[in-house]
C-alpha cells in the first residue's frame, strides 16, 4: 500500500484570498492570574511553560468539535493566538514582536477530568490536551492591518451566555516575553502557532453548545460541540 502525503493544516489570513500554513501549535499554561486562583495552583510569577498541541487539531471557524471520548468534565479556554512570520533561537524581548505575523483567536479545549488525573500523577498534559480537535482557531489578522493586539477585551460565551471575560492586559507574561522563552526552548520558525493563555472562568461544554469567543480588533470564533466521538 502506498500512503498519501498528509494534508497540509492552513489557516485564512483575513481580508485576504490567502492561506497562513501552520507548522506548530505551541500553548502556554497559566498566564492570567484570576484562572491560577480559580485552578488552585501555585505560584502566580512561575516562569512560563508550554505544551504543544497536533497541528491536525485545529478546526476552523464555524466548525464542529466533536465531543471527545474519555471525559465527563470537557472544557472551553479562549486565548489569543500569536501567528509566526519569522523567527530563531534566543530571540530578544526587543525584537520579538518583528517576527510576528499577525493574531487570531483560539480555544484551547481541555479534557480537564483527564489533564487533572495527569498533574496528579506528575504525568504529562497530552492526554488532557492534545487531542483530536483540541485546538480551534479562527482566521489571522496580519500586524499590518490590526497592529500587535497587547490590549483590549477578550471573551467566551456558550449559547449566548458570557462565561469568559478579561483583558490581555491581564496576561502575566505578554507576548514579548512569551516569544523570547519560547525560543530558548525550541527553535521558532515560520507557521508556528502560539496559545497565549486563558483569563478565568473556564467551565464544561456539552453536546449542541454553540461557543462565540471574541477578541478586540480579531472579529469572533464560533464552534459547535458535536455528539460524542469513539
Amino acid at each position: 500500500m502506498i500512503l498519501s502525503e498528509p494534508q497540509s493544516t492552513v489557516l485564512p489570513i483575513a481580508a485576504t484570498d490567502s492561506h497562513f500554513p501552520v507548522r506548530r501549535i505551541y500553548c502556554v499554561g497559566r498566564n492570567y492570574v484570576e484562572h491560577i486562583r480559580e485552578m488552585k495552583e501555585a505560584d502566580e510569577r512561575d516562569p512560563p511553560f508550554f505544551f504543544q498541541k497536533p497541528t491536525d487539531s485545529i478546526v476552523l471557524d464555524g466548525g464542529i468539535v466533536p465531543y471527545p471520548p474519555l471525559t465527563k468534565n470537557l472544557h472551553h479556554e479562549i486565548e489569543l493566538v500569536v501567528a509566526m512570520g519569522s523567527g530563531g533561537y534566543n530571540i530578544g524581548v526587543a525584537k520579538a514582536l518583528d517576527h510576528v505575523f499577525g493574531y487570531a483567536i483560539g480555544l484551547d479545549m481541555t479534557r480537564r477530568d483527564l489533564q487533572r488525573a495527569a498533574k496528579d500523577r506528575g504525568l504529562p498534559w497530552e492526554v488532557g490536551k492534545s487531542f483530536d480537535h483540541s485546538a480551534p482557531c479562527g482566521a489571522v489578522h496580519m500586524v499590518a492591518e490590526v497592529g500587535h493586539v497587547q490590549e483590549g477585551a477578550i471573551a467566551l460565551a456558550v449559547n449566548g451566555v458570557t462565561r469568559q471575560k478579561g483583558d490581555l492586559r491581564e496576561m502575566i507574561w505578554k507576548v514579548p516575553e512569551i516569544i523570547s522563552n519560547l525560543s530558548s526552548l525550541f527553535e521558532i520558525k515560520a507557521g508556528d502557532l502560539i496559545f497565549t493563555g486563558t483569563p478565568s472562568g473556564v467551565g464544561p461544554v456539552l453536546p449542541g453548545d454553540r461557543l462565540e469567543g471574541t477578541v478586540d480588533r480579531l472579529g469572533s470564533l464560533r464552534i459547535t460541540i458535536g455528539p460524542q466521538e469513539g
